[in-house]
């Protein structure tokens, strides 16, 4: 899922972009766990307790160190403003043995109790993802004092110009409607909302390669 919110001061912050390490994950997960700190679909998934904002925090440490970082495909800034964590084509989708081997760890944002629902709702979100080819943005995510100020843009460059150099598409969920445009603005357009059973909606965006 992707977040980055407006702010009142929109004033554009140039930075630099680089792939993120596996030295980079304690801080990126943390930055990332805050960018999301209010997105619907991390707050449906991660049990609503008094340990709610570690939960986020292991539920974005999930995502990075198991699902996106090994493809090399990660991108931060020197600084650590935020992340975008992408998987290549072919790469989006986890096998049997590894959603098993996932199951502890996102136990631990779920809680043991919630795991059936959690993992039916994704279930349906996965069901809609496209069987072409495709490049992942699995989360996009910026520090809260740092939103709309572009930076999100940058975050995503890198890869979009690869995937138009490869005449590759682009693919994202975005569980914030006010996200939509910044998004449209890098060539995605919407093709279906998904509402997930007692929980958000999900804009399904996609892009061709330009």
């Amino acid at each position: 899922m992707t977040t980055e919110a407006t702010t009142r001061d929109r004033t554009p912050k140039t930075v630099t972009v680089r792939k993120a390490t596996l030295a980079d994950a304690p801080l990126l997960s943390a930055a990332m766990a805050r960018a999301f700190d209010d997105d619907p679909f991390a707050n449906w998934l991660c049990a609503q307790d008094k340990r709610r904002a570690r939960r986020i925090l292991d539920f974005m440490d999930v995502g990075l160190r198991k699902m996106t970082l090994p493809h090399g495909e990660v991108y931060t800034t020197d600084d650590m403003d935020g992340g975008a964590f992408w998987t290549p084509p072919g790469k989006w989708k986890l096998g049997i043995i590894q959603q098993l081997l996932l199951t502890p760890a996102m136990a631990r944002s779920t809680t043991w109790k919630r795991i059936p629902t959690v993992i039916s709702g994704i279930s349906g979100v996965e069901k809609e993802h496209p069987s072409a080819l495709h490049y992942y943005l699995m989360a996009l995510g910026v520090e809260p004092g740092l939103q709309g100020k572009g930076i999100g843009t940058q975050l995503m460059a890198p890869v979009l110009e690869k995937a138009d150099r490869e005449r590759m598409p682009a693919y994202l969920e975005s569980s914030k409607e006010q996200n939509i445009p910044l998004y449209e603005r890098n060539g995605f357009k919407v093709t279906k909302e998904h509402t997930i059973k007692d929980g958000p909606k999900i804009w399904l965006m996609w892009r061709d390669p330009r």
